[in-house]
């Protein structure tokens, strides 16, 4: 699958967000000048700035570097990379746990580097599919290896807070690329080491 260009955003502008805050607050019955809300219009957009933080950032970034010659072509799994993002649809949270594997071809990339690129692509609006998607293509475009592996593992509040308000319910998203797709055993390899 053809990576496509990750676009450094313009970070957005002081103040913006929050001048709004106070006409959704009345909106929802709510007296803005209350004590408890004074200070939440500018308290949101600091939150939503750093929820979505992920926009200001891109792969070259991220990796800065750290990829390393090496004489190795077994699996490299990170695993329980515990993650936070938004819900495009709803602005409400989704969390869990991401597990990554590649195999190597010649190179690595630096191991914290996979928990900031999983970050980075988790502080942007999102729908855990892309999001599981996206990290694979990553990775792929990082070290260039034979295959890939991603798989992830979620709770989603829109589900949880409102509409089926179902609470023990998980969504599990895969993105197998190269001989992660191609092979059963070295797929069945990667999932057997997640559930260890």
């Amino acid at each position: 699958m053809k990576q496509k260009a990750i676009v450094k955003m313009p970070a957005p502008d002081g103040g913006k967000i929050a001048n709004g805050v106070p006409e959704m607050l009345r909106i929802l019955g709510e007296d803005p000048t209350r004590e408890g809300l004074i200070g939440t219009p500018q308290r949101w957009e600091r939150a939503m700035k750093y929820l979505t933080s992920g926009y200001q950032t891109n792969l070259d970034e991220v990796v800065n570097g750290a990829l390393f010659t090496v004489d190795f072509d077994e699996m490299v799994v990170v695993k329980n990379i515990e993650f936070f993002s938004l819900c495009e649809h709803h602005l409400l949270p989704f969390f869990g746990k991401i597990h990554v594997a590649y195999l190597p071809k010649d190179k690595v990339i630096g191991l914290s580097k996979i928990p900031r690129g999983v970050d980075m692509f988790a502080r942007r609006l999102q729908v855990q599919e892309r999001l599981t998607q996206q990290i694979a293509d990553a990775i792929t475009t990082a070290v260039s290896p034979r295959g890939v592996g991603v798989l992830c593992e979620a709770q989603h509040f829109c589900m949880m807070m409102r509409g089926v308000e179902t609470q023990h319910s998980g969504t599990v998203t895969s993105a197998m690329l190269g001989s992660f797709r191609k092979n059963k055993a070295t797929r069945d390899e990667f999932l057997a080491l997640t559930r260890s």
